[in-house]
């Protein structure tokens, strides 16, 4: 019998309910060292292993196989995976070419299997990848093959993964999706951008690398970037889109708080538009998502307990939770 969304939902709030709390985050906050975190990971049954790496790899094959048994069309997470996908194809790209192993280094879930992107880029066959990607990849084998501009080619590959990705939302019922989606595409260009201005770039790269999507100034911001980082800052924190002016602000404190402040802007939207739905993809999609949150949580306490950095660093460094 097919699955609904109605069972579905059901299953998924019932299971929201083993998401850490912020109460339980600061539990773990409280812990004196790794051996520590990964008893109480262990009694809160989260994953199975004897390091905190194993847990998580054990906490998100559970959450697969589970959102694989309750999802009624598991292509509802495809836009999510692009960015493997392009990470994928980029590893692959220079494995080959540099004649190194590479497998270890790519990442799950994917919508193109390795088997795939290897024979694409072994044999020069392009052909055989999704159409959203092809003609990047020609592109950026080429980059790399007559000018070995590695961060060229990573940005057609990534600039055509965001494009995808923003297709894919905008063509869904989803308002969830598409607000999801449009500012991770946004933020992505604020990266590019910050990046690019700190360390220099021609016009050339930020054409390839910058995505247009709704209520970026790209010609504008370009104009900055080439100006240096103090010129772009100074125009970003003018953009109240994506509540940007608060998000340079942050930057100005650190790039680090500004990236927090991206995370928890995104696993906000999440909040609002899938805590609350009662039909359709958006609790499936929220799930996920805290999962993903909670997933970073552990990694950002486990590496300060492993580096014994001071608590209140830590408390600084983590994001907002779903749960």
């Amino acid at each position: 019998m097919a699955l609904s969304y109605e069972f579905s939902i059901g299953s998924v709030r019932a299971r929201e309910t083993s998401l850490f709390t912020k109460a339980e985050i600061e539990r773990l906050l409280d812990c004196s060292g790794e051996d520590e975190l990964i008893r109480l990971l262990s009694d809160k049954g989260y994953g199975d292993g004897g390091t905190v790496d194993e847990i998580i790899d054990s906490h998100t094959a559970a959450m697969w196989e589970y959102l694989k048994s309750v999802a009624p069309d598991f292509n509802i997470f495809a836009p999510f995976f692009y960015q493997n996908d392009a990470h994928n194809l980029k590893v692959v790209l220079k494995g080959t070419m540099a004649d190194r192993s590479y497998d270890e280094l790519i990442l799950e879930p994917s919508t193109i299997s390795l088997d795939t992107l290897r024979e694409a880029v072994e044999k020069r066959k392009t052909s055989l990848l999704p159409e959203w990607l092809s003609a990047a990849a020609d592109e950026a084998y080429e980059l790399l093959a007559h000018t070995g501009d590695a961060r060229m080619s990573d940005a057609v590959i990534d600039r055509a993964a965001m494009k995808k990705m923003l297709s894919d939302a905008e063509g869904s019922d989803s308002e969830f999706l598409k607000q999801y989606f449009r500012t991770l595409v946004f933020y992505n260009n604020i990266k590019i951008a910050l990046r690019s201005a700190r360390t220099g770039t021609s016009m050339d790269y930020l054409l390839k690398a910058l995505c247009d999507v709704e209520s970026f100034r790209k010609s504008s911001v370009i104009s900055a970037v080439l100006k240096g980082i103090d010129a772009l800052v100074d125009e970003l924190s003018k953009y109240s889109e994506y509540s940007c002016k608060s998000a340079i602000e942050e930057y100005k404190s650190s790039p680090s708080a500004f990236e927090r402040f991206v995370d928890n802007k995104l696993i906000g939207i999440c909040r609002e538009c899938c805590k609350r739905a009662s039909e359709g993809a958006e609790p499936l999609l929220g799930y996920y998502l805290g999962c993903e949150a909670e997933k970073k949580a552990v990694h950002i306490i486990a590496s300060g307990l492993r580096t014994r950095t001071d608590k209140e660093i830590i408390k600084e460094r983590l994001r907002e939770i779903y749960g």
